[in-house]
């Protein structure tokens, strides 16, 4: 029989865990969805305001319009500074747990929204990785598609490193579980 996984200990979860739930695996999606909008952002918000005013700056009026100039770069600055905030909030509000009992997925758009699916392991019945793209594949991040017996027939953890691993983690754990609810002395499959 192979070893069960390490429990971890975790900070403030988005929902309170079962009795003898023991969480295996907490995961977030790969830093690629994250870092590059958050660039391009901080870039969106820098750029035209650094742009506009060496132009204006190059045709004499920069001294003329400054305190009007400064307003609206305030504005626009901190316009993107919202979008990247949220976009960071965003990122660290969507989260995927892997417990002893079941997959949890956790996602919040906003301060004052929270979606919360779970699982349990025994109604996973297929589970697959996807991975699209160069990219996707040069970093290690995808898909892992978990087929289930009740009435929303997907869970699908989107967007996260090493997929193949959890792949296994829920499989591993899936057959346990059953293993665990058949109880001793029943023909089981090993794991």
């Amino acid at each position: 029989m192979s070893a069960q996984p390490e429990p971890r200990t975790y900070g403030a979860l988005p929902m309170p865990l079962q009795d003898g739930e023991i969480i295996y695996e907490f995961r977030r999606r790969h830093w690629w969805f994250l870092w590059p909008q958050t660039i391009l952002y901080v870039l969106v918000a820098i750029v035209p305001v650094a742009l506009a005013y060496v132009v204006l700056d190059a045709i004499g009026i920069q001294d003329d319009i400054d305190i009007f100039f400064w307003l609206i770069a305030l504005v626009w600055v901190g316009w993107w500074a919202i979008r990247a905030l949220l976009n960071w909030y965003r990122y660290s509000h969507d989260v995927w747990i892997v417990t002893n009992q079941r997959l949890i997925d956790s996602f919040k758009a906003h301060p004052f929204s929270h979606r919360l699916s779970t699982a349990d392991l025994i109604n996973v019945q297929d589970i697959a990785v996807s991975k699209v793209g160069l990219l996707a594949t040069m970093l290690n991040f995808g898909d892992v598609i978990c087929e289930t017996a009740g009435s929303n027939q997907q869970f699908r953890i989107i967007g996260i490193p090493r997929p193949e691993a959890i792949q296994l983690m829920i499989d591993k754990e899936r057959d346990r579980e059953r293993n665990r609810l058949a109880g001793p002395g029943t023909a089981t499959n090993a794991v």
